[in-house]
């Protein structure tokens, strides 16, 4: 789902606090001093970029922004690092709001940019990016709809702290904590990482159009855990102790139809928790925008109901189409509930490239009225403990 390219994706539109006072060794700014309005109007861009200036360069020491209570308007934003501040705090009280106006945000891909930003901590505070008008637009099929922004991006940074922040209502991509936008949103991955390593993800619930959590290229090193998902597409890669409520899928690895030496390996889902999902546990490796999707798809949507026969027959007309992906030593352990559809389990790798090394461990999926089943090509893999439905690797 992600093609924006940036090291972390995050929809909570973290934004700046500012009042000009010290406490102990914090030096605290206030934006309602730099001009900021919180009557949810006015355009506080200015005072936002002005009081992260004061706050990262003017300062030697710790210091924090602070947005008091209120709406606050911004704009597209960028936060540069390279300053003298070491430990910048945002502590936001109020909310912050897009333009009403989708396509002032929308052009610029980026809500709230970080770039080279070091040891940044966003604490509370709400972000809201009026996305709904964007979604209306790109559910129409209009040709003018923009892409949308992506509310909060840092690059090239690290140390970043996020606690207690709400993010709704997103264009694009968003992150963490508190992730609401509505079901049916188009393209509003929760949380998206690409070209990253040692990311963690914690105490995270996500409900959103797309998927809850999505992996791009160059992400090494990623752990997830007690993460809540749904509704939603599901989680694209490992994680640890996961509930997932009326999602597509639960536990999905994909790649698309093309060529690539890239690979997937060494993949952990640990302890989840699956309550009426379509596709609890897939790995489909022959996806293509148009000729798979559509011959995948029926009345459950979204590979629900594929079968064996059905992958054969997407393998013969994809041809030579199938992805490069190596897929290897991916685990699934102590995952228990119910699945929406009667195939629990499916993994569905291309003839040329097999997806090796998957490993069912005390495994425990059920479909209300039906005999739960599994169905897989083209996988090895061997199974451990009490698996249910039975395995067919």
């Amino acid at each position: 789902m992600a093609k924006l390219s940036s090291l972390l994706y995050i929809v909570f539109f973290v934004l700046c606090v500012i009042t000009h006072y010290s406490s102990n060794t914090v030096t605290v700014y206030n934006v309602i001093s730099f001009g900021a309005k919180a009557n949810g109007i006015g355009d506080s861009t200015p005072a936002f970029i002005n009081a992260w200036a004061a706050a990262s360069c003017a300062s030697t020491g710790s210091t924090a922004i602070k947005v008091p209570k209120g709406r606050y308007v911004l704009g597209s934003s960028a936060f540069k690092g390279d300053c003298k501040s070491f430990d910048i705090t945002f502590q936001i009280e109020g909310t912050l709001v897009a333009p009403a106006d989708y396509g002032v945000l929308g052009k610029a891909k980026i809500w709230l940019s970080f770039e080279g930003v070091s040891h940044v901590t966003i604490v509370g505070g709400a972000l809201d990016a009026k996305g709904q008008s964007l979604w209306a637009c790109k559910l129409a099929a209009s040709k003018n709809c923009p892409s949308g922004a992506t509310t909060l991006s840092f690059t090239d940074s690290n140390n970043i702290r996020i606690k207690g922040l709400l993010s709704q209502n997103s264009q694009m991509f968003h992150i963490v904590l508190k992730i609401i936008a509505a079901g049916d949103s188009p393209n509003t991955d929760g949380i998206h990482v690409q070209l990253s390593s040692n990311v963690a993800i914690t105490k995270s619930r996500i409900r959103t159009g797309d998927d809850c959590i999505s992996i791009g290229p160059g992400t090494k090193d990623l752990w997830i855990e007690r993460v809540e998902c749904g509704p939603g597409h599901g989680i694209s890669i490992g994680m640890k102790k996961a509930v997932f409520t009326g999602t597509q899928n639960g536990f999905r690895i994909k790649s698309w139809a093309r060529p690539s030496n890239g690979f997937v390996q060494r993949v952990r889902f640990l302890g989840a928790v699956m309550n009426n999902v379509q596709n609890p546990i897939l790995i489909i490796k022959i996806i293509a925008p148009t000729t798979s999707t559509a011959l995948l798809r029926n009345e459950d949507s979204h590979f629900s109901s594929v079968t064996f026969q059905k992958w054969k027959t997407v393998e013969r007309k994809l041809l030579e189409k199938v992805s490069g992906i190596k897929i290897s030593d991916v685990i699934y352990r102590g995952i228990r509930g119910t699945s929406a559809t009667q195939t629990a389990i499916k993994f569905y790798c291309s003839s040329k490239k097999t997806c090796t090394g998957i490993r069912l461990e005390n495994v425990n999926l059920t479909c209300l009225d039906q005999v739960a089943q599994s169905s897989c090509t083209n996988a090895i893999g061997r199974t451990l403990g009490s698996i249910q439905p039975n395995g067919c690797l």
